[in-house]
């Protein structure tokens, strides 16, 4: 029979690997923010072919999605949040650019991303590129991509989930999970939009960092 103390220790030891584990993120994390890297220069093409870099999203903070049109639930689910909570936002959100790029060029074309986007707010911008320029934005914001074959020729992509928040400098402010409560998604955008507009207001203070990500930076004093 296992004894209460073997039980303790190995409770103690999966406590600290956890710790552990998270720490590290957190201090991955700042060391990306300190150094600038998540974000940073990009070339691509909007959805009416018109070019797109990372200076004209300046001037107004930002919601960067990554994803493809044949996604099957995150980016759907992902992007039906988001027309719900620009739409709760309403006139504020025009002072907010929502894009939505895909890590799947090859099949997501200008005509492609708009067909697409014509069933969520008319607000979100669809933004492609060559394998070229989808590799250097990915890159640039530490998004995970990859194709996964499912036979007769066809593939998915595996593909990170966050949305990045990012202030009107082009920094990363904070971040919005997949799956995360609508009322906290509305109330992140709101803060974001209200940050630039009245840094002292109360929509201006809500924290736009997930839970997970607030207890590591927490741990490491960030």
């Amino acid at each position: 029979m296992i004894s209460r103390a073997f039980l303790a220790v190995v409770g103690g030891i999966a406590a600290v690997v956890v710790l552990g584990l998270v720490t590290l993120v957190a201090v991955q994390q700042r060391d990306s923010y300190a150094e600038g890297r998540v974000g940073g220069a990009f070339a691509l093409l909007d959805m009416f072919g018109k070019p797109v870099t990372d200076a004209d999203l300046r001037g107004k903070p930002s919601a960067i999605f990554f994803g493809y049109t044949s996604c099957p639930d995150v980016c759907p689910t992902t992007l039906s949040s988001l027309t719900t909570a620009l739409g709760r936002l309403g006139a504020a959100a025009d002072r907010l650019t929502v894009a939505f790029v895909t890590v799947d060029p090859e099949r997501d074309t200008p005509a492609q991303m708009r067909d697409y986007l014509s069933s969520f707010d008319p607000r979100i911008r669809g933004l492609t590129g060559t394998e070229a320029q989808t590799e250097a934005i990915a890159k640039a914001y530490h998004v995970v991509h990859r194709r996964v074959w499912t036979g007769g020729g066809s593939y998915a992509v595996d593909h990170s989930s966050t949305v990045y928040l990012m202030d009107e400098a082009g920094r990363l402010a904070g971040e919005i999970n997949y799956g995360e409560d609508q009322d906290r998604v509305e109330a992140k955008l709101a803060a974001l939009v209200h940050t630039v507009d009245d840094p002292s207001a109360p929509a201006a203070r809500v924290d736009l960092w997930s839970d997970a990500v607030r207890l590591a930076r927490q741990l490491c004093g960030l």
